[in-house]
């Protein structure tokens, strides 16, 4: 059997859905993306999506935040159907924070003042602003950093800029996308926690995508594998990499977690 690591939550602590996708299907022209999928996932657990690259793990993203409609189905937040919500709706009402794969900073600004100019969109009160700022600096342990801009920061310190951006509005629901693309072993150890520690101490709902099946599956409570638009297999990690389907379409025979 394989091992988990040892930080992962291996069970959630509510069983009540907070997003929803029912019947969905999408198509790009001719090419079908999802085809009639329904999927849950629950309130404060950390749930991932893996499958081969153009498989529609972004677009399911997009989705949830409301970059792009499907062209059936339905999808709800919180019980609320907001299949038609615009992206300022989902994120104001409903707070869905994103973590993008590139970029989600300003080159050019210093870390600090990436993070002033973000809330200053987001939180009227400038006393609350600037203790919500120094909290997310001191959480990820950027105070040395304030002053040098995001485009002179390592790889991870851009990472954590990034998640402290998207925690600013406070969000229930944090999707993140591809958090561990091109990072080193212990940068990638350190996002894992982090990942956790949000969970079980701001009780946010996570939701990660990424290729690296083993970086994910050690952090997360359950995750589904995506295949041909539909969803074959869903299921905690430990019986995941088991499932004959998830085998015979992503993980191989000799996969392993540890």
């Amino acid at each position: 059997m394989a091992i988990i690591k040892k930080f992962r939550i291996k069970s959630f602590k509510n069983l009540n859905s907070i997003i929803e996708f029912k019947n969905i299907s999408l198509s790009y022209g001719n090419r079908l993306i999802l085809d009639n999928i329904s999927f849950k996932i629950n309130e404060g657990q950390i749930f991932g999506m893996l499958g081969p690259n153009g498989v529609g793990k972004s677009t399911i993203f997009n989705l949830l935040t409301g970059l792009i409609t499907p062209n059936s189905g339905m999808i709800k937040i919180n019980n609320t159907e907001v299949t038609n919500y615009p992206v300022y709706l989902r994120t104001k009402k409903f707070k869905v924070g994103y973590v993008p794969q590139y970029g989600g900073y300003f080159n050019d600004l210093t870390l600090q003042d990436n993070l002033k100019a973000i809330s200053e969109i987001i939180i009227n009160d400038k006393n609350i602003r600037s203790e919500r700022i120094n909290y997310l600096i001191s959480k990820f342990e950027l105070d040395n950093l304030r002053e040098i801009k995001a485009k002179y920061l390592s790889g991870g310190q851009k990472r954590k800029l990034v998640l402290a951006l998207a925690l600013l509005s406070e969000p229930k629901v944090l999707l993140l996308d591809e958090p561990f693309a091109a990072l080193d072993v212990l940068t990638i150890k350190m996002l894992q926690e982090i990942i956790v520690n949000l969970q079980q101490e701001n009780q946010i709902t996570i939701c990660i995508c990424d290729h690296q099946a083993r970086d994910l599956l050690a952090c997360v409570d359950a995750a589904m594998i995506l295949s041909n638009g539909n969803i074959i297999a869903q299921d905690t990690p430990a019986n995941l990499v088991q499932d004959i389907n998830a085998k015979n379409a992503y993980f191989g025979d000799g996969f392993k977690i540890n």
